[in-house]
């Protein structure tokens, strides 16, 4: 009998992942659960961390554009944010702060915007009448149609997500982005933004928009964009980064998690992620006035937050909203 110990720990049951692809699939699990039920609704309040609670509760997980309350069984889900809870702010509003125009906004159909961004990419990327444009994490498609409505119809934008429903609701979206723009330029593809189903050196733009900070192999997905660009082809993405780290309450809470805040690294690691992937001239530029945002207009997730903050500090002193560009050699 020899021992191999590079040999994967195989038995009758069939092959047993290392520990950490075992940790990086439940990540991956546990975000993909979440963003099921964003897709089946079309906003936060649809998280429900505790559906087993009492019959006239449900216990809901919280972000952009919903307010935090308890759903009675006399609610309709479609009366206000959080289920006939008054919403302190919807994604229309939080678009238009971060820097989506009154234009841009109308291109995308109902439903796609939920609340989701931390920033505009496709206004970042000075998307050019002709480009191919993959958006990672594409969610309902919004970025996808913005982008799609820049690039016209000699262009097309693919958007990647991995979880079947949001793929689902984004291509019932294409009817309607069809019917407004005359345009068929945008497609969606079911996929891990860490093995992207896009050939070698065939996009022009990627973009992303609040989404790269879920992944648990943030280096792997760099180097998939590297990857797919073509020579000359460029970056642009806004995200979500650390600027100290997280306390350990808050970097291990699921909400926070899903709420592309727990999975967020250090500002300095995404730079050096970006250039080894091989990718050159590259800029962060923080803008930490969204966590500010958020924060004052008392989003349930951030006002959690700061209950599991050092006390005289605030969410802003350790998490900022960042763009950041970079170019294919």
């Amino acid at each position: 009998m020899t021992t191999d110990n590079n040999a994967p720990c195989c038995g009758p049951g069939g092959c047993t992942p290392p520990d950490d692809a075992r940790t990086n699939d439940e990540l991956r699990g546990q975000v993909r659960d979440g963003y099921t039920r964003i897709a089946q609704t079309g906003s936060w309040s649809a998280l429900q961390v505790a559906p087993a609670a009492p019959a006239a509760v449900t216990v809901k997980i919280v972000k952009a554009g919903q307010a935090a309350a308890p759903a009675s069984a006399s609610c309709s889900p479609t009366a206000g944010g959080g289920c006939c809870g008054p919403a302190t702010f919807t994604p229309e509003q939080l678009a238009s702060a971060i820097g989506y125009s009154q234009a841009e906004l109308a291109v995308a159909p109902e439903g796609a915007n939920m609340g989701l961004s931390c920033g505009n990419p496709t206004a970042v990327a000075s998307l050019r009448p002709g480009e191919v444009v993959l958006d990672l994490g594409a969610g309902g498609g919004f970025d996808c149609f913005i982008a799609g409505a820049k690039v016209g119809a000699t262009g097309r934008v693919i958007g990647v997500d991995m979880t079947p429903e949001m793929v689902s609701k984004a291509r019932r979206n294409t009817t309607s982005y069809a019917a407004q723009t005359g345009l068929t330029n945008v497609e969606f593809r079911l996929g891990e933004i860490e093995h992207l189903p896009v050939a070698d050196a065939s996009v022009d733009v990627v973009i992303s928009n609040c989404v790269l900070n879920l992944s648990p192999e943030k280096e792997q997905v760099w180097r998939e964009i590297a990857r797919v660009l073509k020579p000359g082809g460029r970056v642009a993405v806004s995200d979500l980064a650390l600027l100290r780290p997280l306390p350990e309450a808050v970097r291990v809470d699921l909400e926070a998690l899903v709420g592309c805040v727990a999975g967020a690294v250090l500002v300095d690691e995404v730079r050096a992620q970006v250039t080894a992937a091989g990718l050159i001239e590259v800029r962060v530029q923080s803008k930490p006035d969204y966590v500010d945002a958020l924060t004052n207009w008392e989003d349930p997730l951030y006002r959690k937050i700061v209950e599991k903050l050092p006390t005289g500090s605030k969410p802003s002193e350790f998490v900022t909203s960042m763009d950041v560009m970079a170019v294919k050699r």
